[in-house]
C-alpha cells in the first residue's frame, strides 16, 4: 500500500492549476450550494406535466417523518377501487392500522428467527446483520399484501394518524433497543441451558412491545362503521369487520398480482423467479417473490396495465437525479460530469452490486406520455409525501430515468404472457439476507 507523499500532492496541485473550469467553479462555490449547479434548463420542454394518458385518481396523501411509502402505495391502489364503488371524492384507507400490524408481525418474525441464531458464534455474518437492521418501517410488496390478507382494511377515521405513526424514528430506535436486548438474553439463556426459560421470553417480549405499540399508534378496531358521502347524500354500513371489509369490497384482489424486477446482474438470470432469506414481516404469510425481466418487457407489462386503466405500484431509487420542487425524476435534467470534469457513470448492474443504487421507495404510476411512435417518453406519478411539490404531489418520470433507476413493478397475473406465468410459478432461487433485492421502500 503506498501513502500519499509530499511530491504526490504538489503535482495532483499542479495538475488543478491546469483545470481553468475547476478554478472558475471553486469561486462560484463559496457562495453557492453544489447541488445547485447542474440543471440542463435546455431540457425542460422535455419533462411537462402531459401526458397522452392518464387514470383519474385521489388526491395525494402524505407519510409525513415516516418509511411507510409501501403501505400508502398499496393502499392507494386499494383506495381507487373503493372510492369507485361508492362514488367518493375523496377517500384514505388507514396507513396507521396497516402499520401497527406491520411492526407487530416484524416484532414477532425478529424474535422467532433468532432461533436459528442461538449457537452461532457472535460474529456470524447473518446475526449481525439481522442485528444491525433491526425492524423498519419499509417493506416489499408481498408483505403489503400478507397483511392486507390477514388483517384486512379499514377507513382511516377508523383509526386515524398519531404523532408516533407519523414520525417513527425515535419510536423504531427503542423497539430495536429492546429486540436487540431480547436477542442477548435468549442466547445466554441457551448458552447456560435454560431452554426452558426461552418460551416465557418470548411471550413477555411481544407482550411489553404490544403494549408500546399500542400506546404510540393506538388500538385497532375490531370493527367500524363505514360512514360516507355519495353524490351528496350520507350513508352508512354499520359493524363491519376489517377482514370482511377487504373480502366483500376489494374481492380479495391482491391475491391476483405478481411482483416483476429488473436486476441485470449476472448472478440473477433473467425469466427466473428469486426470494431472498429472512426477508418477511408475517410468518406464514404470502413468499416474496420476484420475476426477472428485461426492462423492455418489465415496461412492457407496465404500460399494458396503465393502458386499461389500472395503476401501477412500482419501486425506484428516488435518490438519483430527482428535483423534489419540481417534482421531476430525469436523468437528462441535470449534468454533473460535464461541469465537474469527471466521469460518474455506472451501468445499472454496476450500482447493484456495488452498493450504489437499490430501490428505496415505492410508489403508484397514474399515466403516461407516448410519442407518435407509441414509445412512452415520461410517466405520471402518484407520491405519497404530501401536495407541496410537484403538481399538487403528483411527479413525472422521464422514460430514461425509469430505465436506470426502476428496479420492481408489481402487475395483475392476466398481462403476464404464458412463458412468464410459466417462469413465475417455479420454485424461487433464494438470495442472501443482504442481497440489494431485499432492500426495503422507505
Amino acid at each position: 500500500m503506498k501513502p500519499i507523499e509530499l511530491k504526490d500532492i504538489q503535482k495532483l496541485q499542479a495538475s488543478y492549476d491546469q483545470k481553468p473550469v475547476q478554478n472558475a467553479l471553486r469561486r462560484v462555490l463559496s457562495k453557492n450550494e453544489l447541488s445547485n449547479l447542474f440543471d440542463k434548463t435546455e431540457v425542460k420542454p422535455s419533462v411537462q406535466f402531459k401526458f397522452s394518458h392518464e387514470i383519474k385518481t385521489l388526491p395525494v396523501t402524505y407519510q409525513k417523518q415516516s418509511g411507510r411509502c409501501w403501505i400508502f402505495a398499496g393502499l392507494n391502489l386499494l383506495r381507487e377501487q373503493i372510492a369507485n364503488r361508492f362514488e367518493l371524492k375523496d377517500f384514505e384507507l388507514s396507513q396507521n392500522y396497516i402499520a401497527f400490524y406491520d411492526k407487530l408481525e416484524k416484532i414477532n418474525y425478529f424474535i422467532e428467527v433468532m432461533d436459528d441464531f442461538l449457537e452461532v458464534d457472535q460474529d456470524d455474518r447473518t446475526l449481525q446483520f439481522l442485528l444491525k437492521q433491526g425492524i423498519q418501517d419499509g417493506g416489499q410488496w408481498d408483505m403489503f399484501v400478507s397483511l392486507v390478507e390477514k388483517y384486512g382494511v379499514v377507513p382511516k377515521e377508523a383509526m386515524v394518524e398519531t404523532s408516533s405513526s407519523s414520525n417513527t424514528r425515535f419510536m423504531n430506535q427503542l423497539i430495536n433497543v429492546k429486540l436487540r436486548q431480547y436477542a442477548a438474553n435468549v442466547r445466554r439463556l441457551y448458552a447456560e441451558g435454560k431452554k426452558d426459560e426461552i418460551q416465557a421470553l418470548k411471550v413477555k417480549a411481544l407482550d411489553e412491545l404490544f403494549t408500546f405499540l399500542t400506546t404510540n399508534f393506538g388500538l385497532p378496531p375490531q370493527a367500524f362503521d363505514f360512514e360516507y358521502i355519495s353524490k351528496d347524500e350520507y350513508k352508512i354500513i354499520k359493524d363491519l369487520k376489517p377482514v370482511q371489509f377487504y373480502k366483500e369490497y376489494l374481492k380479495d384482489t391482491l391475491k391476483d398480482y405478481v411482483s416483476i424486477i429488473h436486476a441485470p446482474t449476472k448472478d440473477k438470470p433473467y425469466m427466473k423467479t428469486y426470494t431472498v432469506k429472512y426477508l418477511g414481516n408475517v410468518i406464514g404469510g404470502r413468499e416474496i417473490k420476484y420475476l426477472n425481466l428485461e426492462i423492455d418487457e418489465l415496461k412492457a407489462l407496465v404500460l399494458k396495465q396503465l393502458l386499461n386503466n389500472e395503476p401501477v405500484w412500482f419501486g425506484a431509487d428516488v435518490a438519483r437525479y430527482g428535483n423534489r420542487e419540481l417534482g421531476v425524476w430525469d436523468d437528462h435534467s441535470l449534468d454533473y460530469e460535464t461541469m465537474l470534469e469527471m466521469s460518474l457513470t455506472m451501468s445499472k448492474a454496476d450500482e447493484l452490486d456495488y452498493s450504489q443504487g437499490a430501490m428505496n421507495h415505492a410508489m403508484v404510476i397514474t399515466g403516461v406520455n407516448q410519442d407518435i411512435y407509441k414509445k412512452p417518453n415520461r410517466w405520471k406519478i402518484e407520491n405519497s409525501w404530501g401536495d407541496q411539490h410537484g403538481q399538487k404531489g403528483y411527479y413525472l418520470m422521464s422514460d430514461t430515468w425509469f430505465d436506470r433507476y426502476v428496479y420492481q413493478a408489481v402487475i395483475h397475473q392476466k398481462y403476464l404472457t404464458k412463458e412468464q406465468l410459466d417462469a413465475w410459478k417455479k420454485s424461487p432461487v433464494v438470495l442472501k439476507p443482504w442481497d440489494p433485492m431485499g432492500s426495503l421502500a422507505k
